[in-house]
């Protein structure tokens, strides 16, 4: 049974004394004891008073480190095990038990262990037994079991009752525990597993940014359900007047038209559905526009009102809602931080160390001290900390310098580069300053592009010989000219710049890595088909043919090539922008898996086994009643790879569809294969992946790109500035620092922190 919020034991925060507001010190009597018969004095329980106070500042410093709700209980032991489910262990066992409960659907029944997911070629699957999945499924159940009922005790009854997530955690564990004894009471011969379906859900309530992502998306349902609805009007519309356009006439050779696309009313909105994506223009437009030209007039019109105008104004709904989305992320993970260092602040103060004359709270320096030693956080970061706490003058801290103090958190330090090394040879430093200089990268840059241009030109002349006509003596020279360069290039850097600092530069380590290998590769090659010489052929000896290593050595040299971009400002940008974005927007990337997989999973349970091989002609010619393959078919085209027979095909052929290129040869297919109805099932997905989610996926990367963009000309040289921002002072201009005011109501309405100013 979860205790309450008032069932504490140890002292929080105790009355404070009228006047300047400190608080008691916090002290036990004999009667505070555990044991009435232990002897417990005033300076025992004094101690452990300040060991608490000491451990609840370091668990509300590390919670705003990590941007953590501090609403959780802050008694020792609460305190211990809080510490303890967040540390590092902790978590990852808890993401491994998501990753592999989740990668279960690839071995379990149906598997993906084949080398190919054609139904004409694959292979028998290995099935796991009755049992080995589901005994990992119940280890992987009983860490669930252990997290939620750790999250549930940490955050108390009153929280617990508020918070829907820890709730459907509940509800989803015990809907699986009851599905997977079903599946052993009829020895794992189910069809239908309803945990499989549910198992995103651990990943969807192990990440914050995820929750948030998802409730910014219902907050906007609502505008994108408007003009959802305004594009079921518009391609109701067209479809009436589609079917009136093209109906059935007498002259067979004019209704080619209603044949193929409006033959009914279920050809017909799928039709226009599929050209709303213009997966299938201007093949609709064909057979009535070879007719006569003005029936174009009907499609052109579709297409403009629903594709370039609809669609893009969905785009723009969303981008409106989410414009501010990152700011307002960014916004609430700050006032967890500043509330984190503030009730690290208000704890502090109760300990009472500061000088009677003091009119106001403070922090002592020493009592700080022995709380950053305790605090896991970044070393940089502490170091940087330890050193202004130090050089404090009045070995006191107001809770403004308090804060001030804690400004290290946003900044992520940059890496110094160690110094050039110092000749005494005039001829040396004469080499240093030439080879180190940035016109020599500038050199190495053309270089690498004339490399790309030489092996373009070589690659163009030999693209229509015949192995038995082709000549590497060309190739096999340029290359061995430019890997030569390289090898020299990467020495000379290596001599101006010293070995430290070489390999502390990124860019460096990117080119000297690839380097190296192109040597090996190239002794590698000489050792066995020896060197250039007219008439070198590729034979095969060893592992790879001659065609095959000087292949893979051009596409490690074309790989080189990336080292221009550092060179290039906006093309650095760009990049840069791209690395931020992964970063960004992995609780997008996540909310994706989440919908992959529920998706596939469903397509496995409604359509696993209905494509059946053109072998098994009966079955194919009972579904479709013709036997005749039509050009663009499933069939025809030979999408066979594509079904829903394992968990592996099904999220390619997700993926497929979600691209919309073609994918109204899935809805044809799987259609005749199965039901009409599963085009629901494929619509769905469209909506979701397509629409939704790369909409939302577009207005985000906008919005970082944007941000970031304005703002580059305003940073600073990274050579000019000790830290680097982060995402958080990126919009320091925009955002707004919590109130006092603010900070103490929410402290004050901590369900275990008691304060009394």
């Amino acid at each position: 049974m979860l205790e309450g919020a008032g069932t504490e034991k140890e002292p929080l925060l105790p009355a404070r004394t009228a006047g300047r507001g400190h608080p008691h010190r916090g002290t036990f009597g004999a009667g505070d004891c555990p044991d009435p018969a232990a002897s417990c004095t005033v300076e025992d329980a004094a101690g452990a008073a300040h060991d608490l106070y000491i451990n609840q500042a370091v668990v509300f410093i590390e919670d705003a480190i990590q941007y953590r709700s501090i609403n959780h209980r802050v008694d020792s032991k609460s305190l211990w095990l809080y510490r303890w489910y967040y540390s590092k262990i902790c978590q990852w066992v808890l993401s491994l038990t998501i990753t592999l409960i989740l990668a279960l659907a690839f071995i379990e029944t149906p598997s993906s262990l084949t080398i190919t997911s054609d139904v004409r070629y694959r292979g028998t699957a290995w099935e796991p037994p009755c049992g080995l999945t589901e005994s990992i499924e119940l280890l992987c159940f009983l860490v669930f079991i252990a997290d939620v009922s750790g999250k549930s005790y940490l955050i108390g009854w009153e929280e617990f009752q508020k918070t829907k997530w820890l709730l459907a955690y509940i509800l989803t564990l015990v809907v699986s525990l009851i599905d997977w004894t079903v599946s052993l009471s009829f020895s794992c011969t189910e069809t239908v597993r309803i945990r499989r379906i549910l198992r995103p859900f651990f990943l969807l309530q192990n990440s914050s940014m995820m929750k948030k992502t998802l409730k910014c998306i219902n907050s906007t349902l609502p505008e994108m359900a408007s003009v959802v609805l305004l594009l079921a009007v518009h391609l109701c519309l067209f479809t009436m007047f589609g079917m009136l356009l093209f109906a059935r006439s007498k002259d067979k050779q004019q209704d080619k038209e209603w044949v193929g696309y409006f033959h009914n009313l279920p050809d017909s909105l799928t039709s226009l559905l599929v050209l709303l994506t213009t997966a299938n223009n201007p093949d609709v437009m064909i057979p009535a526009y070879s007719k006569n030209r003005a029936y174009s007039i009907f499609f052109i019109l579709f297409t403009v009102l629903g594709n370039l105008f609809l669609m893009n104004l969905l785009t723009a709904i969303i981008y409106n809602q989410f414009r501010g989305y990152l700011l307002k992320s960014v916004q609430s993970s700050l006032l967890r931080r500043r509330l984190g260092i503030r009730a690290a602040f208000e704890v502090l103060c109760s300990l009472k160390e500061c000088p009677v004359s003091t009119n106001e709270l403070c922090v002592n320096v020493n009592t700080l001290l022995q709380v950053l030693q305790k605090v896991e956080m970044d070393f940089c970061c502490k170091q940087a900390i330890l050193r202004t706490v130090r050089s404090c003058p009045h070995g006191i801290l107001s809770a403004a310098l308090f804060q001030k103090l804690f400004d290290e958190l946003d900044k992520d330090p940059v890496k110094q580069h160690p110094p050039t090394p110092e000749y005494q040879s005039p001829f040396l430093q004469k080499v240093q300053f030439a080879f180190g200089h940035h016109f020599f990268g500038y050199l190495g840059n053309v270089v690498a592009l004339a490399n790309i241009v030489s092996i373009c030109v070589i690659l163009v002349m030999d693209a229509d010989k015949q192995l038995s006509e082709r000549d590497d003596y060309f190739l096999g020279a340029i290359n061995c000219f430019f890997i030569l360069y390289y090898l020299l290039e990467m020495l000379l850097k290596i001599l101006a710049m010293g070995f430290k600092r070489y390999i502390s530069y990124p860019s460096n380590r990117f080119d000297g890595f690839l380097t190296v290998i192109l040597l090996v590769l190239e002794v590698s090659t000489f050792a066995v088909y020896g060197f250039p010489h007219p008439g070198w052929r590729p034979e095969i000896m060893g592992l790879l043919s001659l065609w095959d290593m000087v292949r893979l050595v051009n596409m490690l040299i074309v790989f080189r090539f990336l080292r221009i971009i550092p060179n290039m400002k906006f093309m650095a940008l760009v990049a840069s922008t791209l690395l931020d974005l992964v970063k960004n927007l992995r609780a997008f990337a996540g909310l994706l898996v989440v919908v992959f997989y529920a998706f596939a999973i469903t397509g496995i349970v409604l359509f696993k086994g209905a494509v059946v091989p053109m072998g098994n002609i009966s079955v194919v010619n009972a579904t479709s009643g013709n036997s005749t393959l039509q050009c663009g078919t499933y069939e025809q085209l030979e999408y066979w790879p594509n079904n829903f027979d394992d968990f592996a095909a099904a999220v390619v052929t997700l993926w497929d569809i979600m691209v919309v290129n073609n994918w109204q040869v899935f809805l044809d297919a799987f259609s005749r294969y199965s039901s009409p109805w599963s085009k629901v099932y494929f619509v769905a997905w469209w909506l979701i992946s397509s629409v939704i989610w790369v909409n939302l996926f577009v207005a985000l990367l906008l919005e970082n790109f944007i941000h970031k963009w304005d703002r580059h000309s305003h940073r600073q040289s990274l050579s000019e500035i000790e830290y680097q921002t982060t995402v958080e002072l990126m919009f320091r201009d925009v955002l707004e620092e919590p109130t006092e005011e603010e900070l103490m109501e929410k402290l004050h309405q901590h369900p275990h922190l008691q304060l009394c100013r």
